[in-house]
């Protein structure tokens, strides 16, 4: 795993920066209109959306005083292809598992 998809798990191992994730999702928001859905402060508010830039899950458009915060679908994309080979390996796990009872069954 690479240093860029541990930091992804780690920004989306709390509940509040998924749920930012999915605000995201719908419209690109500055950071007041984050906070706007969340009883934080501003500043808290900051710190989990530099975790999810850390972890490659949003990116930061600076424009003057304004910081737009939109939603990196390839950051999500590295997250899901990790999950993906799991999700193989254990569809095959128990997929032999299966086999093997059946043929106990029978």
């Amino acid at each position: 795993m690479t240093g860029a998809q541990q930091m992804g798990f780690r920004a989306l191992a709390d509940p509040t920066r998924r749920s930012i994730l999915q605000l995201l999702a719908n419209n690109d928001m500055t950071i007041a209109e984050v906070a706007e859905n969340f009883q934080m402060t501003r500043a808290a508010v900051k710190k989990h959306l530099t975790i999810l830039n850390e972890g490659n899950l949003i990116s930061i458009q600076v424009d003057g005083r304004s910081r737009r915060n939109t939603l990196n679908t390839d950051g999500l994309r590295e997250v899901y292809d990790w999950f993906g080979f799991f999700d193989s390996f254990w569809d095959s796990r128990l997929d032999a598992l299966k086999s093997e009872i059946e043929k106990d069954i029978q």
